[in-house]
């Protein structure tokens, strides 16, 4: 009896798996560069609601994964300051994907940086962290 209520405590908890359940957390945003009367303007198309030029947002600890698309007229490169990383400079109609992986909260400028830097927009990286407590299963669930 004791062995079987040993074993059902084991499986119960999960140790027990055929498969994988946890997947590496990560952000997907895609965004798109656009000349708009000679301007550049970054607009969102996956992951990210906004209008031109939209505050991204991620996580701590997660894979931030952002996938840059030309669609304006002129070469472009996204560049974020804080944590050194740009894209290639993009012809019109390529597209490139950067990934960065967040330590710290904070809110950094990306740019487009071409002959000189010209700030777009921001990023906004936060924390989540879940409640440690438990505070009882009805309190729990409300």
């Amino acid at each position: 009896m004791i062995v079987l209520a040993a074993t059902i405590g084991f499986v119960g908890q999960g140790n027990a798996r055929h498969v994988e359940i946890f997947w590496q957390e990560k952000v997907e945003q895609t965004v798109v560069f656009e000349d708009v009367d000679g301007d550049s303007q970054i607009r969102a198309i996956k992951g990210i609601s906004g209008d031109s030029n939209p505050t991204l947002v991620s996580r701590t600890s997660f894979a931030f994964i952002l996938t840059v698309i030309n669609n304006g007229t002129d070469f472009h490169r996204l560049y974020i300051e804080e944590f050194n990383v740009q894209t290639d400079l993009l012809a019109p109609g390529e597209q490139d994907t950067i990934t960065i992986y967040p330590e710290k909260e904070g809110e950094f400028t990306y740019y487009d940086k071409k002959q000189f830097l010209m700030p777009l927009g921001k990023i906004k990286i936060i924390s989540v962290v879940p409640s440690d407590e438990f505070q009882g299963i009805w309190k729990d669930l409300i």
